[in-house]
């Protein structure tokens, strides 16, 4: 008797899911599922064909728009930061190379670690356990992705990476026969090019973005090549990496929106006093001195973060200096006029407008520094109108000034003169990508990966959004701040002059609240506790959390971070500080308050804008604030 004739089993494997499905005639619910999640992934070679095609149409549009203004002269790329990158680490190579003891250990260092990754993966490749020889730091965001760690390639190459790494930074920070300033130098730019080449920044050996562009056909490059073009007309011909979603706000609209009015302005800024919200107000105003590489709505972004709107709240009279974004007319501004336009023209404009001849006084970051040296100025003219000065991550010592010392030495300040000479200012762009160059596994690579090659909008992040908003700077103010400040570091030395007046900090008498933030690599926190030793009056130095801005804008309602006061401050020795010091959960924000009224607690009821002697010109936040560096 002949035996039926056996129907074949079909069998599909969904990898992801790591199932099975089949049955003897027809596909099982299970097996139509995987089949549909198969075809989902299968690459279509049509649109893929497509999809490249647009792609190099989208590429020729973001070479266009980087050539044309180098092309009709607008930029001239001088290539001075690869020149000075050249040179440092030729220094620093030089070093280890001349001493063949030296170079042999340097290369043994390094191949004995790729040895025992070499036999890491040799015994995981067969079968056996074997830890990692390198783990990325918990708080490297790039390798966070599974298949880093389970696929043995692409772990290959994480590790691998991070040992290069590893040793390539080792290699300069150890080359102690270089002169300082040019091992932090070879230091920055090695790590800026370790950065660059870390494998999530490319498209081939970052897992992610394979899958990703497989299971869109490339759709992913094509909108990232898109929005890269999109960004360098934005820039004008340089790259301006969108951080944030550029449409989810704007100032006026959704930031920078507490109510009041511009009360007085100049040509190098505007003056707003802000509307009362309680029926008495502290009796000495509060003038704010933000800085001028940045905007002042740092200050007031959203009202659950404004600062401004907190200290309206509880009570005082504010008043916030809103900076001009200058243009080559504005090219012969000096530090000197920063402090007479900007900072004493506030002053006056607040007593005309209050009575009040007193004032308590707060500078953030460079805007600390001009406070302070109008400080040290109002000192030598035995001007007592500042009753309390706090600093915001303020530097008035440079010593230990930090990262933006890599940009900093008579030759780069020579051909940065001559170039801001040629234009009547330093451009936004140079600005912003050196501030984002001192954290670019924060500020560039994850957005350039995420807009570029994920083609995706960052998200809506009003910090960043501020961030990307830069500012231009006028040639002799700028000149001045970079020889006076980094290169001369003329202040605490007393070698500082201004409207020929001699300034010392010790004169300054009056009470300081000196604020420095843990993690800032702008005004590094030991730089900012070494300053405070140079003011003649007493110094409250306050340790927060975080870094340069969320150290600062930390609302008591947020409940985050924490900050130190109370320790032993003894030269820049900021781990000693910290040794004595006690530990406050939240925000710093009311112990600042209670300083602030510890001074003077007097109340006088709520003032009007303008005072009924000064005409509002326009409401807040002006129009100062809102003029773009790119249009």
């Amino acid at each position: 008797m002949r035996k039926p004739k056996q129907q074949p089993v079909r069998l599909v494997v969904d990898r992801e899911a790591g199932t099975q499905a089949g049955d003897g005639t027809r596909d099982g619910p299970l097996e139509e599922e995987a089949r549909a999640a198969a075809k989902s992934r299968a690459l279509d070679i049509e649109a893929l064909s497509h999809n490249v095609a647009r792609l190099i149409e989208e590429g020729g549009k973001a070479l266009a728009a980087y050539l044309r203004p180098r092309e009709q002269g607008k930029i001239k790329d001088g290539g001075e930061n690869i020149v000075d990158a050249v040179k440092s680490i030729a220094q620093v190579l030089d070093y280890w190379l001349s001493d063949p003891q030296r170079a042999a250990e340097l290369q043994a260092n390094l191949g004995r670690a790729y040895l025992d990754l070499w036999a890491g993966m040799a015994k995981r490749l067969s079968g056996q356990p074997a830890r990692p020889t390198i783990e990325p730091d918990p708080k490297d965001k790039r390798f966070v992705d599974p298949e880093w760690s389970r696929n043995t390639f692409f772990d290959f190459l994480k590790q691998a990476y991070l040992l290069g790494a590893q040793w390539a930074e080792r290699m300069a920070k150890e080359a102690e026969g270089v002169e300082p300033h040019t091992r932090v130098k070879a230091e920055f730019y090695i790590k800026q090019i370790v950065n660059a080449l870390s494998p999530s920044n490319f498209l081939l050996t970052n897992p992610e973005l394979l899958r990703e562009t497989l299971s869109s056909n490339a759709e992913n490059l094509v909108r990232g090549m898109h929005m890269l073009s999109e960004d360098i007309q934005a820039g004008q011909g340089y790259l301006k990496i969108r951080q944030s979603d550029t449409g989810a706000f704007e100032v006026g609209r959704n930031l920078a929106i507490t109510p009041g009015k511009v009360i007085f302005q100049n040509e190098l800024m505007q003056l707003i006093q802000y509307e009362a919200t309680t029926a008495q107000v502290l009796k000495p105003p509060l003038v704010i001195v933000p800085p001028w590489i940045n905007k002042f709505y740092i200050l007031d972004l959203t009202p659950e973060k404004s600062f401004i709107k907190w200290c309206v709240d509880q009570g005082i009279t504010v008043f916030v200096i809103s900076w001009v974004n200058p243009d080559p007319d504005l090219a012969g501004k000096s530090f000197e006029q920063y402090m007479r336009e900007g900072v004493l023209a506030a002053f006056d404009a607040v007593e005309a407008a209050t009575g009040e001849h007193r004032v308590n006084a707060v500078g953030y970051c460079v805007g600390g520094t001009l406070l302070a040296v109008t400080l040290a100025y109002l000192a030598a003219q035995n001007d007592a109108r500042v009753v309390s000065a706090t600093l915001f991550a303020a530097q008035v010592d440079f010593t230990f000034a930090g990262d933006l010392m890599v940009f900093v030495d008579e030759e780069r300040i020579k051909r940065l003169e001559a170039h801001m000479t040629e234009q009547g200012y330093l451009e936004a762009a140079r600005m912003a990508t050196a501030f984002n160059m001192l954290r670019s596994n924060d500020l560039i690579w994850p957005y350039i990966v995420n807009n570029y090659l994920r083609g995706k909008n960052p998200h809506p992040f009003d910090i960043l959004y501020w961030n990307a908003d830069a500012t231009r700077m006028p040639a002799a103010n700028h000149s001045f701040y970079l020889r006076n400040c980094y290169l001369a570091n003329a202040l605490t030395k007393g070698d500082m002059e201004i409207a020929g007046v001699r300034l010392d900090l010790r004169k300054v008498k009056l009470p300081i609240y000196n604020l420095a933030t843990r993690e800032d690599h702008i005004a590094p926190a030991k730089s900012v506790l070494f300053g405070s030793q140079y003011f003649g009056g007493p110094v409250t130095f306050v340790l927060a959390g975080s870094g340069h801005i969320a150290g600062v804008i930390n609302p008591p309602a947020a409940g985050k971070y924490q900050y130190w006061t109370g320790g032993e401050a003894v030269g820049s020795d900021i781990d000693r500080w910290l040794a004595g010091a006690t530990e406050h959960p939240g925000s710093w924000w009311p112990h600042w308050h209670a300083w602030l009224t510890s001074h003077d607690a007097r109340t006088v009821p709520a003032r009007t804008i303008g005072g009924g002697r000064l005409e509002p010109i326009e409401d807040a936040p002006g129009s100062y604030v809102k003029v773009k560096s790119w249009v």
